[in-house]
């Protein structure tokens, strides 16, 4: 098909400030739409393991406050991502060095026989994306720099997930008065892909779920454990084997917006605040959990 004039003299451009970078090229290649009805909608689960689930759990810091309630709910998110399928293996309170080797260890495994990889950590966290270790503050990015596309060969094109529950900044959420209004949603299931070569995005095939929006506060309760891990595990015992994964995650997100609002009567400023998890998704696909034989 002939392209209009208009779109074929163009050359693709950067969004970006920087300047002199030499951006001359021929129109875009559109690949051909016959490879997304090719590779399909859905996820293959079909491989004979679920996968490695990495729980990464903080409570005691040289420098910190411990972080009480967190081995609830380590134990918690690690009883429901075994009912899954998942190979889970925690590492409690590690220093920088044993965090970032571990992460590497993992994903210079062989993932081929396996349907997706889970991270979740659960620590102290502050502004710009920092996340603490035992000793010293890690970016959140060195969890998924190990596993992404040119790192991990044996997870591209599989999902990767990682939930963090940490802090993100020092605000709070007073929240805000809002009339309930109910919506029903429908997910239809297609065949399974097919088998056929292609470049993905090196990033493409990750999702990040954090406890809180960007700048914000998390909150945890000392006996029974935070309120965006709770939620996670309490949605995916109900339903992971029949649900879509962001389905039970805006569901997750729903829980901790509505049901939950913090508890400090003696602080006044702390009292009566409200919290809201924040999904980053460059998932291609839909990722279901169907039992394994």
């Amino acid at each position: 098909m002939e392209l209009p004039t208009s779109l074929s003299q163009s050359t693709d451009e950067l969004d970006s400030k920087m300047a002199n970078i030499n951006t001359n090229s021929s129109i875009p290649t559109v690949l051909s739409t016959d490879i997304a009805a090719t590779i399909g909608e859905h996820y293959d689960t079909s491989h004979p393991k679920r996968g490695i689930a990495l729980v990464i759990n903080q409570v005691n810091f040289n420098s910190m406050n411990q972080r009480d309630g967190s081995d609830k709910d380590r134990d918690c998110i690690s009883s429901s991502l075994k009912r899954i399928g998942f190979d889970v293996r925690i590492l409690n309170d590690p220093n920088r060095k044993e965090l970032l080797a571990t992460l590497a260890t993992v994903a210079n495994e062989d993932h081929s026989q396996n349907d997706c990889l889970v991270v979740v950590v659960m620590t102290h966290g502050k502004e710009n994306n920092l996340l603490y270790a035992k000793d010293k503050s890690y970016e959140a990015d060195k969890l998924w720099e190990p596993f992404i596309g040119s790192s991990c060969p044996s997870l591209r094109g599989k999902p990767k997930l990682f939930f963090v529950q940490a802090c993100r900044g020092k605000k709070l959420d007073q929240g805000v008065k809002l009339v309930k209004m109910a919506v029903d949603q429908t997910v239809s299931v297609d065949s399974a892909p097919e088998s056929v070569s292609y470049v993905i995005p090196t990033m493409a095939d990750l999702l990040v779920m954090y406890s809180s929006y960007d700048g914000h506060y998390s909150w945890r309760n000392p006996v029974n454990g935070s309120w965006f891990i709770q939620s996670l595990s309490l949605e995916l015992n109900a339903n992971a084997h029949c649900q879509e994964l962001l389905h039970i995650l805006t569901a997750v997100s729903r829980r901790v917006a509505y049901h939950y609002e913090s508890n400090v009567p003696n602080n006044a400023k702390l009292d009566a605040m409200k919290q809201m998890p924040c999904i980053v998704s460059m998932l291609t696909k839909l990722l279901y959990f169907p039992s394994k034989a």
